[in-house]
């Protein structure tokens, strides 16, 4: 029977999705099960993940953890949820006062910071996960604001999946960086510091070579606000490409600030000049 609940979908909305308080606190419930599930996925991650490992950490059997939940797939998505829903809210990452940008990398930053702090977030793939309420509220705030845009409606939902799957790509470096450091007992820093002999050979590569010397290394680009930033420039392009390829807009095509439609003439691209400059520089320098 807990086979079937545990293959079957519909069981696991229900879990997702359930109303009212789950049990006493003083015994095992679900809310107990959940919480345990992400503290130990927090300090050894999915791959230490385990109903077995649960239960002794909740002074349970492993059966008395399958009356409440079927299945370690099931945990999965309850503990998703439930990081979701006690992170900031997503009104609060995406205030309503900023244009479509600002509010758009408010929530990027919003979902780099809930991983960062739960990074086995990033583990959980495939399509085929049941979402919880916590996460569909996310996601319907990055909707809305990607919304904004004007962007048709494809778009839009495609716009948001690049920025989620560029945020779990940036944090699944870090899984990666915390795992080997688990088993290897050695951090990524020390790790790298004792390759002199990979070092010694690297001279044969010029370019490399060049850009070492030069201290390209030395500060390295954080390569979450790199990325984010070139991605929100290419989103902003299109905004401007589909814009230009259409008779009307509601937004300014730089900032996403609301522009207020003339009565007649070609509707305003901009809602400043200073946005308007800022076009033309980009158009020339590829900069601000």
């Amino acid at each position: 029977m807990a086979r079937d609940r545990a293959e079957d979908p519909d069981h696991a909305v229900e879990l997702l999705w359930r109303d009212g308080g789950a049990g006493p606190r003083q015994g095992l419930s679900l809310d107990r099960i959940v919480r345990a599930g992400v503290e130990l996925a927090d300090a050894e991650g999915l791959a230490g993940l385990s109903m077995r490992k649960v239960a002794e950490r909740l002074g349970f059997t492993t059966m008395s953890l399958y009356r409440h939940v079927p299945g370690r797939d099931q945990l999965i998505g309850l503990m998703c949820d439930e990081v979701a829903g006690g992170a900031a809210a997503p009104e609060a990452a995406a205030p309503k006062g900023g244009g479509w940008r600002t509010r758009l990398e408010a929530c990027a930053r919003d979902g780099w910071e809930l991983r960062r702090r739960h990074p086995w977030l990033a583990e959980v793939r495939g399509g085929r996960h049941v979402p919880g309420p916590n996460i569909i509220a996310r996601y319907e705030q990055m909707l809305s604001v990607v919304a904004d845009t004007g962007l048709p409606p494809a778009e839009v939902i495609a716009v948001v999946g690049l920025v989620g799957r560029f945020i779990d790509s940036e944090a699944l470096l870090l899984v990666e960086a915390a795992e080997a450091e688990r088993r290897s007992g050695v951090s990524h820093e020390e790790w790298w510091g004792g390759r002199d002999t990979l070092f010694e050979r690297l001279y044969a590569y010029p370019t490399l070579t060049r850009l070492w010397e030069e201290g390209g290394f030395d500060q390295p680009e954080d390569p979450f606000e790199f990325g984010l930033a070139r991605l929100l420039d290419g989103i902003e392009f299109l905004v401007r490409e589909r814009y230009e390829s259409r008779d009307e807009t509601g937004v300014c095509v730089v900032c996403g600030t609301p522009v207020e439609r003339p009565a007649s003439g070609r509707p305003r691209a901009y809602c400043s000049p200073s946005c308007r400059q800022r076009a033309y520089r980009r158009r020339r320098t590829g900069r601000d």
